[in-house]
This record gives structure tokens, C-alpha cells and sequence, in this order.
């Protein structure tokens, strides 16, 4: 909970342990399908449309995600609707009607049609890449689910699912804006009086990579090459993982970046390029991304692969450095302008036991040195945890001999 007085509008988020990595291969896609049938009505609003125009008339729209670790609720309301809408977004959470499963599973079902090709081939490269980097550990599972999985689920399945999932264990409720905390407190406990402890979700640890992995995906109706490259990394609580931060800081964080710089700006191979990092409990991945000319691709991966090795064999400079740590201020200081951000933040962070505010993470932040940044770029960027996955019609054999050599 935290205090924004300068804001006219609060945000309230409910995080909880969902998402492929608690699924099996029999259920996988059951968490977003989940996701899906909440907005289908509640008893006081009994269908999609009604549950929307009573949130929309308290002047917010009710959001949800599935992601491979956790999933959310949320939504950003003016103050005077903010005791309103707590009771409303309880009743989504707790008493969800979950009907119109067919309807919800053509919408699913359409969702999943976007990923895939003419022949059912999975097109998604950040699937792929989770894919392949995990191998059958539930973190590499589509979020959404395979397509059979998606047409069989039953109501009895979902209905004894959210029992199971959306409970007080594994689930943080966070509010952000100019409120009393302690008020508020006590609206949040009488809204969700009813939702069960649970138990906490058990999870199937990734084993680790030992060496490097490719994949191509054939998709000739494209006109270009979709490349990514990915390295395992630590994971959420691992010292390491401010100084990966800071480092994919200096890869991707605006146009004055080194991957930005180097892909577009110099030798003008794709229109944008960009980095992200994703961490979980115990893994994580940092994944670099381009869309090229077909022909152009496997310079686009040679590129990728020596902008991250001088990550590891060089420090960075000091105009880089200084940069990314301003930049890692403005972002702390842009939290007291989003209520949004901020309820989001410390949902994450209780729900993964890290950075408990924006402040304690700025100062993880600002203690990484250069010589940190380089540590963790060679303890990344090797050859034994990289993965490669190409989508389109660029030449399979030169992107394969690149991704799997050594060094």
C-alpha cells in the first residue's frame, strides 16, 4: 500500500500465482482460459456486457493477464469510485458465472489462430524461444494452450480450476493513490471476506542449459526473417539480478542503445531491434529481437552475437553507464505520476519477494558498478545458454552454424 496525494485517480491490481509454468501438458491454456471466462458475468451483473458498463460507469475498464508466472486483475478508477469498484472487482475474483463457455471458446480459439500458420505451426517467437530454452518444463508451454486443449475444456474443468487458483495463498491485493491506507485495508477485507486460504502452488524447477540450442520455422508467405536470440540467466532473487537489469539497460532503452545503434542506426539491417529480460524464481531469459529481410537475417544474428560479446569482453562506457543510471531515475521518479505503475510494483514485488518499493529498487540499482555490468554479461553471454529461433525464409543452414558455434 502506498500513498500518492498528488493523483485524482487510484489503481487497484490483484496478482496471483497462475500461468503455464503451474500447468501440465493436459491443462496447459487453462489458466488464460480462466482469465477469459472472468469477464463473462457475475451474479449482480449476469453477462460480459453488463459487467462491463458497471465497471465503465465507475470510470475505469476492467483489465486481465495471463503470463507464464503469474496473472492479473486490475483496474484505475477516479477516487470517488475507488470503494465502489473494490466489491465489484471481489465478485469477479471470488463469484465469477463463468457461462457462455462457447462463446469465450471462439474468442480463445481465434486468439490461439493468431500464432499459428497455414499448416497449425506455431509462429509466436516469444513461445518459441521459451520453448526452446526451456525444453518440457511448464515455462516453456504457450500461455495460451495448444488449440486441442483449448476446444476440449469443459465448465466442470474451469468451474474446479478457479477453485483451486484463485485463493489467499499465492495472491496480493495492491492499491495506489491518495488514500488512507489504513481504510482501505479494511474495505479490501470486507470485499474478499470470502475468497478460502488455499494452499501454495507447487512448482516443477527448469533444469539448467548446457549447451547452445536452434530452432527454424519455415514461413514463406512473410517478407521477413523474425531472428531472437536468447541467453538463460538468474533468476528474480539472485544477486546478479540488478547488475542484468543495468545491463539490458545498455542493450535496449531507447535509440541511443547499443543494439538500436548497431542493427539500425549504423548498418541499417532492420527498422528497430530490442532486448527484453524476463525472471522468474529461479531462471530467467534475456532475449534479444529483430525483423529483417530475409536475406539479411543471419547478418542480423552475427551482429546480435558481437554486440553481446563486447558486453562481455569490454566494460562499458562511461557516457552508457551514466545514462542508464539517470534513466533508472526517471523511471522511479515517473512512479509518482502512475498510480497504475506503482500498485503494479509492489504487487510484483511481494508476490516474487524482491524490491518491496520503488525506492529499494532504485538503490539495488544504483549500487551495480561497470565492472558489475561486465561480470554479468560474461557470466550470460555464452554459447553454453544460448538459443536461437528464426521464423520466415532466410537461410536455416547460415543461422544454424551461427547460433550453435562456440565461444
Amino acid at each position: 500500500m502506498t500513498k500518492t496525494p498528488a493523483h485524482q485517480r487510484a489503481a487497484v491490481v490483484v496478482y496471483l500465482k497462475t500461468g503455464s509454468r503451474y500447468e501440465t501438458k493436459e491443462n496447459n491454456g487453462l489458466s488464460h482460459f480462466l482469465e477469459h471466462m472472468l469477464f463473462r458475468g457475475t451474479a449482480e451483473y449476469p453477462s460480459a456486457h453488463l459487467l462491463a458498463t458497471a465497471f465503465e460507469e465507475l470510470g475505469g475498464t476492467l483489465d486481465a493477464t495471463t503470463s507464464a508466472d503469474h496473472g492479473t486483475l486490475g483496474i484505475d478508477v477516479p477516487l470517488e469510485s475507488l470503494k465502489a469498484v473494490l466489491p465489484l472487482l471481489a465478485s469477479v475474483f471470488c463469484r465469477p458465472l463463468l457461462r457462455d463457455l462457447e462463446i469465450e471458446r471462439g474468442i480463445i480459439r481465434e486468439e490461439v489462430l493468431e500464432d499459428l500458420g497455414e499448416r497449425g505451426e506455431l509462429l509466436d517467437p516469444p513461445t518459441l524461444i521459451r520453448q526452446l530454452a526451456f525444453s518440457d518444463n511448464p515455462l516453456g508451454f504457450p500461455i495460451t494452450g495448444p488449440l486441442k486443449n483449448v476446444e476440449r475444456f469443459t465448465a466442470e474443468e474451469i468451474r474446479a480450476y478457479h477453485e483451486r487458483t484463485y485463493v489467499g495463498s499465492g495472491t496480493v491485493i495492491s492499491v495506489a493513490g491518495p488514500v488512507d491506507p489504513t481504510e482501505i485495508v479494511r474495505e479490501i477485507d470486507a470485499a474478499f471476506a470470502g475468497v478460502c486460504a488455499g494452499t501454495p502452488r507447487a512448482l516443477e524447477l527448469a533444469s539448467p542449459q548446457h549447451q547452445p540450442r536452434f530452432r527454424f520455422v519455415a514461413h514463406p508467405g512473410d517478407s521477413q526473417t523474425n531472428v531472437s536470440l536468447s541467453f538463460r540467466c538468474p533468476g528474480q532473487n539472485d544477486p546478479m539480478e540488478p547488475a542484468l537489469e543495468m545491463l539490458l539497460r545498455i542493450l535496449d532503452d531507447g535509440m541511443a542503445t547499443r543494439l538500436y545503434h548497431e542493427l539500425c542506426d549504423k548498418r541499417g539491417l532492420c527498422y528497430t531491434a530490442s532486448a527484453h529480460f524476463e525472471s522468474y524464481q529461479e531462471t530467467g531469459l534475456v532475449e534479444l529481437e529483430a525483423d529483417a529481410v530475409h536475406e539479411n537475417a543471419p547478418e542480423v544474428l552475427r551482429q546480435m552475437l558481437r554486440v553481446t560479446r563486447e558486453l562481455a569482453l569490454a566494460p562499458v562506457t562511461d557516457s552508457e553507464f551514466e545514462r542508464a543510471r539517470k534513466r533508472a531515475r526517471w523511471q522511479h521518479d515517473a512512479y509518482q505520476d502512475e498510480p497504475g505503475a506503482t500498485a503494479d510494483f509492489f504487487a510484483l514485488g511481494e508476490i516474487t519477494g524482491s524490491a518491496r518499493s520503488p525506492s529499494e529498487r532504485l538503490e539495488q540499482l544504483l549500487q551495480v558498478t561497470k565492472d558489475d555490468i561486465q561480470k554479468a554479461a560474461q557470466a550470460v553471454f555464452s554459447s553454453s545458454g544460448r538459443n536461437v529461433v528464426a521464423v520466415g525464409s532466410a537461410s536455416a543452414k547460415k543461422l544454424e552454424s551461427l547460433a550453435l558455434a562456440e565461444g
